[in-house]
């Protein structure tokens, strides 16, 4: 048999504090957080360092972000159903090398210096045009190139 969720789990799993739900969810975790894009195959798990190149970050309006400050950090919008996505705003991505764009790691908004580690908060999923747990506008990276994330969505099994 497989593993069932009530709408009030989902919604505690996926949402803010004092927002959507009671219980400090996804959302809230990784509020204000930023996104990291590497190249190669992702690691077996967000506890282990990153592998591959990293080719950029995805920030708000693709400006400068700073760990541990709310500025121009990504939010996800409100859970509906069994998903969370990105919000409204622009999510860009900037690059700082070349290549293609294999993977990504969702960091929420804490100094994180990418060594393995059990406690930070982290999110890895694949990146693609018309697939992928997130969609580009380009999986090509050069310094200082940019692109728009489409889509991105956690859906609750």
């Amino acid at each position: 048999m497989a593993l069932l969720y009530s709408t009030g789990c989902v919604a505690g799993l996926f949402g803010e504090n004092g927002v959507d739900t009671t219980a400090n969810g996804l959302r809230g975790l990784l509020k204000n957080g930023t996104i990291r894009v590497y190249s190669g195959a992702q690691p077996a798990s967000p506890n282990d360092a990153p592998t591959g190149t990293l080719l950029g970050s995805i920030t708000k309006d693709g400006a400068a972000f700073v760990e541990g400050v709310a500025t121009n950090g990504l939010q996800l919008a409100a859970p509906v159903g069994r998903t969370v996505s990105k919000n409204t705003d622009v999510w860009k991505f900037t690059g700082v090398a070349a290549g293609t764009m294999g993977w990504f790691r969702f960091q929420a908004n804490a100094v994180d210096n990418d060594s393995s580690s059990t406690t930070l908060v982290r999110v890895d999923g694949s990146v693609g045009i018309t697939s992928g747990d997130m969609r580009v506008t380009s999986v090509t990276s050069a310094v200082a190139s940019t692109a728009t994330v489409d889509t991105f969505v956690i859906t609750a099994a």
